[in-house]
């Protein structure tokens, strides 16, 4: 398969680009991979981006000096080797990934249009978090498809403490700026993080945004 690695920064972390081009995948891609057998019954398009996700790992994980491909868990998540953490989005044609110290999570999303937002907003954001959103001045497709990648990153970092299936109203946005947006978690995401506030980073890359969240390792 043909790709492309580029290395994002994003709150002084490097986060790993791959654009990929499915049309030039084959199965026989996939078999560098450990656990390619695991892989068999999904479709093309799926194997493809699994594909290009694990490149961008193994980048991220080689600036940790680990020479190793994250497995796949019981819930289909990434294992992570060595005692880092890290986390993987996929969209369109490109992946992404990025490696800490301490729980992280990035998500990528393509911008959403306003038809889209007339049809998703209720589902993403509850009328309260509308003024947050347009005190913001940004664009309201920015800002909604700011909140639905926050509330993504906030899941995968926080993946170990969380309820099963919470759901977009299990964290309310509270602000959004030019650089972060803060999210307060409710009960319904954690009972032990509940009232918690988090900023998350975010970035725009060509037509999509990028938000990341990512804790302070132990001792700092």
């Amino acid at each position: 398969m043909q790709t492309h690695h580029a290395v994002l920064t994003l709150n002084t972390h490097p986060l790993h680009l791959i654009t990929f081009d499915t049309s030039t995948f084959s199965d026989s891609d996939l078999l560098w991979l450990p656990h390619h057998r695991q892989l068999d019954h999904c479709g093309r398009k799926r194997k493809a981006e699994h594909l290009a996700g694990r490149i961008a790992a193994v980048h991220a994980l080689r600036e940790h000096q680990l020479q190793s491909v994250p497995g796949i868990g019981e819930s289909g998540e990434p294992l992570w080797p060595g005692g880092r953490y890290g986390s993987i989005s996929h969209c369109a044609n490109h992946a992404l990934a990025v490696v800490g110290q301490a729980p992280v999570g990035v998500d990528l999303e393509t911008l959403l249009t306003p038809e889209l937002c007339n049809d998703l907003t209720q589902s993403i954001i509850t009328p309260e978090e509308h003024a947050p959103l347009t005190r913001s001045s940004l664009p309201f497709p920015l800002a909604l498809t700011l909140a639905f990648s926050a509330k993504e990153s906030l899941y995968k970092t926080f993946s170990a403490a969380a309820l099963p299936f919470p759901g977009f109203d299990s964290a309310r946005v509270i602000a959004l700026n030019s650089a972060a947006i803060t999210l307060q978690i409710d009960a319904t995401f954690s009972r032990q993080l509940a009232g918690k506030c988090v900023d998350i980073a975010w970035m725009r890359h060509e037509n999509q945004v990028v938000t990341l969240l990512a804790l302070p390792a132990s001792g700092s």
